[in-house]
């Protein structure tokens, strides 16, 4: 085992297995699915403050981002409601390619802490832009969470590539636990978040803003202290260029399903508190069906990381485009308890979509930023239309139509392709 001058420590796993892997992936198989025999433990200590710094991040996103659309409608701009997480996955889009190429060539640490600082940042300027009631600034805010959103949900690939290829989904379901702890903890200062807004004069959406930019800097400094495990060997020339990356066969359909399940996910998940908003739902119980929505997304990674592991790609795709379609198909209903129910479909829909396509990336490193960018691209696209279609034709017709889009993963199904 070895180190490298960035402090990357380097395994050696890779040496006959996954090179073969790599150029079967490339001129043989592409995508494969198989599962793979049981081998060591995860490396959980030397990857928790990876995972503890992720928590923070979904923590400071459930009480900021997250209900961006009741602040900009609070701003009397209800007709462009979706617009923050619009400008949240432009930003989110472009920052997530040059993260992904930062990353490949100064590494996970480096890239994760910039990140992480510049959502601070992002934060901050949000909370000011909403507290002063300057809706240019809060989008600036917005923007800048979103540049930083782009470079640390890259944590899962750093997660991914410190352990063999059948453990990639169980490194990725520990991420989500890890996750799905840091937004329950929040959710918990629910009460506490209202107090701080009523001292500060504010609404608890809005002070929820400062909180996240807090955590997101603790964050920064936790990650500092991660010391980085690659299966890959140092001196290597393994990452092939985008281009090749995305001839190799199958990636191109992994980042449909990875475009899809995040595009419909961010819509509804954005989109979904304004309309329990107007049903007459408070603070607390809006953020009782957005942790709901992150227990789906993450609470079951301990679950469906190893799942995938033992089944494959195939049976997650299938699984995850059918949950995202009766998600949407039930958020229509009107009643507090099925948008719960309908959140929480949406999150575990995505979270089998998310490990599986992830899982399939995580051979493909050069594709892996613009897969991301794609998938912001989807999701802003999708919460400003979605205000759009609302505003004209009504919350159904959004819900309907992404049922109908939940179904695209099942192309990445069809392609997935057994090894041989």
């Amino acid at each position: 085992m070895s180190r490298t001058k960035d402090g990357v420590v380097q395994s050696g796993v890779l040496r006959g297995t996954e090179l073969g892997e790599l150029f079967q992936a490339r001129h043989t198989g592409g995508v494969t699915d198989q599962p793979a025999p049981a081998s060591a433990a995860l490396p959980l200590g030397r990857l928790f403050p990876l995972y503890a710094a992720q928590a923070l991040a979904t923590g400071a996103t459930t009480v900021s981002t997250v209900l961006a659309s009741i602040i900009m409608g609070s701003l009397g701009n209800e007709a462009l409601a979706g617009l923050p997480s619009t400008v949240i996955q432009t930003s989110a889009a472009f920052s997530a390619s040059f993260f992904g190429a930062l990353m490949l060539r100064r590494g996970r640490r480096l890239g994760l802490t910039l990140a992480f600082m510049l959502g601070t940042l992002g934060a901050a300027l949000g909370f000011l832009g909403a507290k002063l009631h300057l809706t240019p600034l809060f989008l600036l805010g917005a923007a800048t969470m979103g540049a930083a959103q782009g470079g640390y949900q890259q944590a899962r690939y750093a997660a991914a590539e410190s352990v063999p290829d059948n453990k990639r989904g169980a490194a990725l379901g520990a991420l989500m636990l890890m996750s799905v702890a840091g937004s329950f903890v929040m959710t918990g200062f629910s009460r506490p978040i209202e107090q701080l807004g009523t001292v500060l004069g504010t609404t608890p959406e809005v002070a929820g803003w400062l909180i996240g930019g807090a955590l997101l800097g603790l964050a920064a400094v936790l990650i500092t202290t991660w010391q980085p495990l690659t299966t890959l060997q140092p001196g290597k020339k393994l990452n092939l260029s985008v281009r090749d990356a995305f001839r190799t066969p199958g990636v191109r359909s992994t980042a449909l399903a990875l475009a899809t399940g995040q595009g419909i996910m961010v819509t509804l998940m954005s989109l979904t508190p304004l309309r329990a908003h107007h049903m007459g739902m408070d603070h607390a119980g809006v953020a009782a069906i957005i942790s709901g929505h992150i227990l789906g997304m993450f609470g079951f990674g301990w679950f469906t990381g190893p799942l995938v592991d033992r089944l494959g790609l195939k049976p997650g795709y299938v699984a995850g485009a059918f949950l995202l379609a009766a998600a949407a198909l039930t958020a229509p209903i009107e009643s507090h308890a099925w948008l719960g129910v309908s959140m929480f479909l949406l999150g575990l829909g995505w979270n089998l979509v998310f490990v599986s396509g992830s899982k399939a990336l995580s051979r493909t490193p050069a594709a892996q930023g613009v897969s991301d960018s794609l998938g912001y691209v989807a999701s802003g696209l999708g919460t400003l239309l979605g205000g759009l279609i609302i505003a004209r034709a009504g919350f159904p017709a959004l819900a309907h139509l992404c049922a109908v889009l939940a179904l695209l993963p099942l192309i990445s199904a069809a392609r997935t392709r057994p090894r041989t």
